[in-house]
């Protein structure tokens, strides 16, 4: 049975299905770009109306002033550009038109923005009734008491890509991490201040999550600063627009490739967490031989799982974290020289901790995956928790599972929370704790089976006299009932001259 979902606020998905009505035509990555942009638009012109009606109320400022906006870090929304002014054109047949200019507008007075948003609102193939529609729809939406009107939009921002990960499939990955993977990630790492780092950071899911952890714990979110990097425009744009809908400040640099034109070459982040392209074949290895990251060993051509690790260690501070996403056959692979690499991170006691994941967790892929947690000034030196979680979730789809908050999430957090401080956390068939030399003898390979063992069988009460004799009867009767189910199909046989 699916499990409930108990995340929504009640209109996202009133939202969703107005806005899938815009399809039509469009592909996917035209469509999201529309979705998302309107999201976004809404988001700004509310925020820079909030401030406009305090400054009006105020006989000393100016509501016309642009340095009043920017010194709360609140987008300035030229009149155009207003939602107020959007959604009176909602009915007009030049609505496409009106969004275009809005954004045009935004981009010319905010240089953060330039080349951001989307502007193609007008084309042929979108409906500009249903455009409309779903602009109106944006405009009466209810906003509960119990929640900000950040958070609300930040949700239906959340809530639209995780929809469009629903139904790209397999390209949903490189943009959208299940959202309870990164809690997972972040509520191991607990990311309470500092510079938090993602070197391929699609959307900024990680960003998202690690702001949510720190309000959830009555911290500043002005304690972290956000450094990401990504290949892809268009998931880079993204992104951009999903960390301002957060009222986050982000350092991006361009959209470019992570090996080979490094953003943050100086940085040293004290949380590092990515869900890298698992596997990927073709990353520039022939330009990079000589690279000074591949301290444990150069990456082999056609995988660059050690290349994204190595890359993410290069960049970790002193008594920096890594919560990393990669396939299962990173913790066994002896492929090009992988073994070797992974041999010598665990000598040099990187390896805090390993999450083996249940199957059915992403959109995009099928294939195994597992969580690394490497950190350089690991709390138990020589020792490494591993976790197999592969039985943890409950499926919410027929094809898609989740991990729960409560019975998942924070048990696993909690597991490594005791780890570090020492405390005994071995549970046969979940977690155990292995040291370096124990490690070896497994010939470095991290799979955490090999390591947790098998679950205790729960006792039943059942004293073990009587269950030999119900299993014995129960044996007997399965026996005594085969041999007439093979009489009856002897005689069906028989009767048309099959003698056996």
């Amino acid at each position: 049975m699916a499990k409930k979902d108990t995340t929504s606020l009640g209109f996202e998905e009133k939202i969703w299905k107005a806005a899938d009505a815009l399809r039509g035509n469009l592909n996917a990555s035209e469509y999201e770009s529309v979705v998302l942009g309107l999201i976004f638009l809404k988001y700004i012109s509310d925020k820079f109306e909030m401030k406009y009606q305090e400054l009006l109320a105020d006989e000393d400022a100016d509501e016309d002033d642009k340095d009043e906006y920017t010194a709360c870090n609140v987008f300035f929304v030229p009149e155009e550009a207003r939602w107020s002014y959007i959604s009176k054109k909602a009915k007009s047949a030049t609505i496409g038109d009106v969004i275009d200019n809005a954004m045009r507008l935004i981009e010319g007075e905010n240089k953060s923005l330039k080349d951001i948003l989307p502007k193609d609102y007008n084309r042929r193939e979108l409906d500009k009734k249903r455009l409309g529609d779903v602009v109106e729809i944006f405009s009466n939406v209810e906003m509960s008491s119990d929640y900000d009107e950040q958070d609300v939009l930040g949700r239906v921002y959340e809530y639209c890509l995780q929809q469009f990960a629903s139904q790209e499939g397999k390209n949903a990955g490189e943009f959208y991490t299940p959202s309870c993977i990164v809690r997972t990630i972040v509520e191991i790492l607990q990311p309470y201040s500092g510079r938090i780092y993602d070197p391929a950071c699609g959307s900024g899911g990680m960003f998202v999550q690690s702001a949510k952890f720190v309000k959830s714990h009555q911290k500043d979110v002005r304690n972290i600063s956000v450094y990401g990097q990504e290949y892809n425009t268009s998931t880079w744009k993204m992104c951009k627009m999903n960390l301002a809908i957060r009222g986050l400040e982000g350092n991006l640099g361009e959209a470019a490739d992570t090996f080979t034109k490094d953003q943050h070459p100086a940085l040293r982040a004290d949380f590092i967490m990515a869900n890298p392209p698992f596997n990927l074949k073709v990353w520039g290895h022939d330009q990079l031989i000589d690279d000074p990251r591949w301290k444990y060993g150069v990456p082999p051509e056609s995988n660059a799982n050690f290349a994204w690790m190595q890359h993410m260690i290069h960049h970790l501070a002193p008594k920096g974290r890594i919560g990393l996403v990669l396939a299962n056959g990173s913790l066994s692979s002896q492929t090009g020289g992988e073994g070797e690499i992974r041999k010598a991170i665990i000598e040099a006691d990187l390896v805090e901790g390993i999450v083996a994941l249940p199957s059915q967790l992403f959109y995009s892929t099928g294939i195994p995956v597992c969580l690394w947690f490497l950190a350089k000034d690991k709390p138990q030196k020589g020792k490494t928790v591993f976790i197999d979680a592969r039985n943890m979730g409950e499926m919410v789809t027929r094809r898609l599972r989740e991990l729960d908050d409560e019975k998942d999430i924070k048990m696993m957090a909690k597991i490594f929370e005791d780890f570090r401080k020492g405390e005994e956390v071995s549970k046969p068939g979940v977690c155990a704790v292995a040291s370096i030399d124990e490690i070896a003898k497994q010939d470095y390979v991290l799979t955490p089976g090999r390591y947790v063992g098998i679950a205790d069988e729960e006792e039943d009460g059942e004293p073990y006299e009587e269950k030999v004799a119900r299993l014995s009867s129960e044996i007997s009767e399965l026996f005594k009932q085969s041999r007439i189910q093979e009489e009856e199909i002897r005689m069906q046989l028989s009767k048309i001259g099959i003698i056996l």
